[in-house]
């Protein structure tokens, strides 16, 4: 552009095939910039794909990693009715040691169990038959629940645990619910057992001393005159 003397003014403007040279220069830019930028892209879902691998996998470890089982030790068996002498490691005794008249019995079954059976009377100040393991070191732990697995008659049997007491009639207690006819496996912690001499609760006792448990029995004591049975397949043990 020229002023009035005629003389040019400034820079002149570029041509149009400068301004394509430009605009081509502008474009190879724009497309090399595209390029890194689809390549980041690219880069970054690959990185947020090994990450969300990389937190599943974690997740699942920290999940087998927490994740305990109700029961950590394999359940020891202290009863096994299957054994040939299981019979001997087992005792009736009966309300008649106080003048009662039930009679309790058992017997080992053909097909491995024993089989708690009687007539429970009331008469004679009685009401109670129990069956009792002879005293042996039953190597029970604190945290110890015990497992047994019987078919009763829908009665409420007694769980009796013995340790060494200078009370008579000293035992750690729990119920033991049966559904008639029908095979269950009731669970029972120790630290639930209460103590209790000649049936009634003994106060301020504290928990039963698993490590001197030398004796379990099975009592019936509902003050329901008539006959009974319960079948008991075995008993375990279970520690946490």
């Amino acid at each position: 552009m020229a002023g009035a003397d005629g003389k040019s003014l400034g820079r002149s403007l570029p041509s149009c095939r400068e301004y394509r040279k430009f605009d081509g220069a502008d474009r190879e830019r724009e497309n090399h910039r595209d390029l890194r930028l689809a390549d980041f892209d690219l880069m970054e879902r690959n990185d947020m794909s090994r990450h969300t691998r990389l937190l599943t996998a974690l997740s699942a470890v920290f999940s087998l990693m927490t994740v305990t089982p109700a029961f950590a030790d394999e359940p020891r068996v202290l009863f096994d009715f299957a054994r040939p002498d299981a019979a001997q490691a087992w005792q009736p005794v009966n309300d008649g040691v106080m003048g009662g008249v039930s009679d309790g019995r058992f017997r080992i079954t053909e097909q491995g169990t024993m089989e708690f059976f009687g007539t429970l009377s009331l008469e004679n100040h009685g009401g109670f038959a129990s069956v009792l393991s002879r005293r042996s070191d039953l190597g029970l732990k604190p945290d110890d629940t015990l497992v047994i697995k019987l078919k009763g008659d829908g009665r409420e049997y007694l769980l009796n645990l013995y340790v060494p007491s200078l009370r008579v009639a000293y035992s750690y207690r729990a119920p033991i619910p049966t559904k008639a006819g029908e095979w269950t496996e009731v669970e029972i912690p120790l630290k639930d057992c209460y103590a209790t001499s000649f049936g009634e609760k003994v106060p301020n006792a504290g928990p039963v001393d698993a490590a001197k448990m030398n004796s379990m029995g099975l009592m019936l004591a509902d003050k329901k005159a008539g006959p009974f049975k319960l079948e008991v397949a075995w008993v375990k043990a279970l520690g946490h």
